[in-house]
């Protein structure tokens, strides 16, 4: 066995040390998760129950961060959005990647004309406008939270296709694959024992960048009244919901703009860093 390098050696014994942004947005991420999970229980009160007599109240002991014009808890319908803010963007993020990882493995090893097949199909999807494709298919086919992430899977794959081949293609010509070849290891072997865990790292950066741009387009989807359905607590659609009482409780529209701006943020930079981490 081959011993290691003393750079390489000196790389292994470095500790991990964590920077106090990634920290700071991990603590986000992981606030919103236990939102999602436990809303039920955290929640001060029903997402759902209307106060007409109440209507666009602002922010007191009763209700944190006030309600809106339907006279339910803001702070309620936050913690609750938090679910979708986490579903459709995971759902979006690892399907791209797993259809995007078999075809950049497929394109980048085998070469040829199913290469050629893959990204010919990969520039029709990148030259066409993705949100206003995404716009138009959720709009024909009638809108629906599910639809839309359906949408959004597809097109993310073309985009991720390209990473995850462009990363093959470096792996290709390296000795450890001449070997694999020369010892008659199958091409099925090959890709998903051998390259793929060396390509790993960089689709693991690329999800958690894949999970904040699903999340923008999602809610900007439901913002356009094209995602989730109406009534639905979703930071999204409440920033619809509640444009229109920005100046009689700002809190109601505020609130689930900066929880989508910080979560697309922390899982940013997380993703920056994992990259920079392990897949340099």
């Amino acid at each position: 066995m081959k011993a290691p390098a003393i750079g390489e050696t000196r790389r292994r014994k470095q500790p991990l040390r964590i920077p106090i942004v990634i920290l700071v947005a991990a603590l986000t991420i992981t606030t919103v998760v236990v939102c999602a999970v436990l809303g039920e229980r955290i929640a001060p009160d029903s997402p759902f129950l209307q106060r007409l007599e109440v209507g666009d109240a602002p922010p007191s002991l009763v209700h944190i961060a006030g309600t809106d014009l339907l006279g339910r808890d803001v702070l309620s319908r936050v913690i609750y959005g938090a679910r979708t803010a986490l579903v459709g963007p995971i759902v979006v993020a690892a399907g791209a990647f797993a259809i995007a990882t078999l075809l950049g493995l497929l394109s980048g090893y085998l070469g040829g004309l199913v290469d050629s097949a893959i990204m010919c199909w990969v520039d029709f999807m990148l030259a066409l406008p993705g949100p206003l494709v995404a716009v138009v298919v959720v709009g024909v086919v009638g809108g629906g939270y599910w639809t839309a992430v359906l949408v959004l899977v597809v097109l993310f794959t073309a985009p991720d296709t390209r990473i995850v081949r462009s990363a093959v293609l470096e792996q290709r010509p390296l000795p450890y694959i001449e070997a694999a070849r020369t010892l008659g290891i199958s091409k099925t072997r090959i890709l998903f024992v051998h390259i793929l865990p060396n390509v790993g790292p960089i689709i693991l950066a690329y999800v958690v960048l894949d999970f904040a741009f699903a999340l923008v387009n999602l809610a900007g989807l439901s913002f356009l009244g094209l995602g989730i359905e109406p009534g639905a607590p979703d930071w999204g659609r409440m920033l619809f919901e509640n444009r229109n009482i920005l100046f009689s409780n700002p809190v109601a529209l505020l609130l689930p703009a900066g929880m989508i701006i910080l979560t697309a943020v922390s899982m940013n930079l997380i993703g920056d860093w994992l990259f920079e981490r392990f897949a340099k």
